[in-house]
């Protein structure tokens, strides 16, 4: 039995060089069977977060094209929005990537005017991240098309799911972490979220 799928109603082309019709192929394979080992795996949930991830990203995507930045530039420049001060070492350990990574996109975002940096007052050796009122505008701009379609979606649910929804997407989070950063970002959000 042969299921057609629309993935989104408003097709991109963010990163699937494969994708390239609006309308599935007729020769496409039927999805393999939850059957054998793959029976206990949540092939359901991985394709959602997968296609919701694409489309999540998707919007920013379109508008950081423009600007010539990708994936890399948005989310340090949201972090660094979102912690001013962020220091580099804790920058590097919440997007888990090398200083080699970060090195060319925190460059061209110094060189462009979207972030400063500054020495710590107490320790000069720390490098602590700022962004800029152009920063601050590009991040709020793609905030707020990531906002909209968050609001779409949960405006299709209970006001109690929201909750569940963000209680499942915390217990995704691996909460290993050795330098504790993602502790400092879930007591930020929990202190937001009681004012």
């Amino acid at each position: 039995m042969r299921v057609d799928r629309f993935v989104t109603l408003n097709p991109r082309y963010v990163n699937m060089p494969d994708i390239n019709f609006a309308t599935p192929s007729q020769d496409a394979a039927e999805p393999r069977p939850a059957a054998g080992d793959g029976g206990n795996l949540r092939w359901d949930i991985i394709e959602l977060l997968f296609f919701a991830y694409r489309d999540f990203v998707g919007d920013p995507d379109q508008e950081l094209e423009a600007f010539g930045f990708g994936r890399a530039h948005h989310r340090v420049m949201h972090f660094v929005y979102r912690y001013p001060g962020l220091k580099v070492a804790d920058l590097l350990d919440v997007l888990r990537i090398t200083k080699q990574s970060l090195g060319r996109v925190l460059k061209q975002l110094l060189d462009e005017g979207y972030i400063v940096q500054k020495t710590g007052d107490n320790d000069r050796r720390q490098r602590l991240l700022y962004a800029t009122p152009k920063g601050e505008a590009l991040v709020q701009k793609l905030a707020g098309l990531q906002t909209t379609r968050i609001t779409k979606a949960l405006s299709e649910m209970a006001p109690q799911d929201a909750e569940t929804v963000k209680r499942f997407l915390r217990a995704m989070i691996d909460r290993d972490d050795p330098d504790k950063v993602l502790e400092t970002i879930f007591a930020s959000v929990n202190q937001d979220a009681k004012e």
